[in-house]
């Protein structure tokens, strides 16, 4: 396939002035987080809400994928949805970043820019979406299809979404986030695949990202131990390749340093009594 290059980025959408945003919004970036990994259960009971949001948008912006759509108009889909739902898209204005959602192509890796390249068939596409609600987010990312794909796109997509669940499942009070990446990893490696080591999971609440890493391979460095009441991401993605990355002159778009496809898939769940409890579901 056709390397995944460049195209021009449309100006910012605008956000009607009564929808609230995130403090960094206008800023250089968010102020760092001091809070605790766990959360209340008022703020808990806001994040299913803001999950739910953005599971919905990003399924919507998800139903404009075909062939000569851009991923420019994926990203309007996405933003018209959640600004119809009274949310703010929290990657508008994050650090800079000029779009409401992330869309991903083949050996983009992650933080894709939504451009006006037409999506050609066969592509697999990341849309990273995230909903800012009443204080609080709510992060989600699927891989989706575009026209027919190849069964190894389809493998590489079915296996990315099992080692998030096996992800999830290893999710107990007590445990060591690490335990998390060691399942993903293990399980990727049995296809022959990757799983990206330097972008991982995060802690989200009131901060879009708390400081808090959830990695997607097996580092027993990250120790944190896991608490009933925490509220992060599960993202894997995996190649077909290796885990090596380059970026674009952007200062987001990531790419597999071999040109090897990526996909992804991400949750934002919170941990309960007995393992964790999925917030972003339509």
């Amino acid at each position: 396939m056709t390397p995944i290059t460049p195209y021009p980025i449309t100006p910012w959408r605008t956000v009607p002035k009564d929808i609230p945003r995130p403090d960094y919004v206008g800023g250089s970036g968010p102020a760092p987080y001091g809070g605790p990994h766990v959360q209340s259960v008022e703020t808990i009971e806001k994040m299913r809400i803001a999950g739910r949001i953005a599971a919905q948008a990003m399924r919507a912006a998800a139903e404009a994928i075909a062939p000569g759509v851009t991923t420019d108009e994926i990203d309007r889909v996405g933003h018209e949805f959640l600004l119809d739902h009274h949310a703010y898209p929290s990657t508008l204005g994050y650090r800079g970043f000029p779009k409401s959602l992330c869309t991903s192509v083949n050996e983009v890796i992650c933080h894709g820019i939504p451009d006006t390249r037409p999506l050609e068939d066969g592509d697999i596409v990341k849309i990273d979406l995230t909903a800012y609600v009443d204080g609080v987010h709510g992060d989600n990312c699927a891989t989706y299809f575009c026209g027919e794909v190849d069964q190894e796109a389809v493998r590489l997509t079915e296996v990315t979404h099992e080692a998030m669940m096996r992800g999830i499942r290893a999710v107990k009070p007590g445990r060591q986030v690490n335990v998390i990446g060691r399942v993903i990893e293990k399980y990727a490696a049995r296809f022959g695949y990757s799983s990206v080591r330097d972008y991982t999971g995060h802690g989200v609440h009131t901060a879009f990202h708390s400081g808090l890493v959830i990695p997607h391979y097996d580092e027993p460095s990250f120790d944190t131990v896991i608490e009933r009441g925490m509220t992060f991401t599960v993202e894997p993605m995996i190649t077909t390749g290796g885990y090596g990355w380059q970026q674009w002159d952007d200062g987001w778009t990531v790419v597999t340093a071999d040109g090897s496809r990526c996909a992804q898939f991400e949750h934002t769940i919170v941990v309960t009594d007995s393992g964790a409890e999925i917030l972003t579901v339509p």
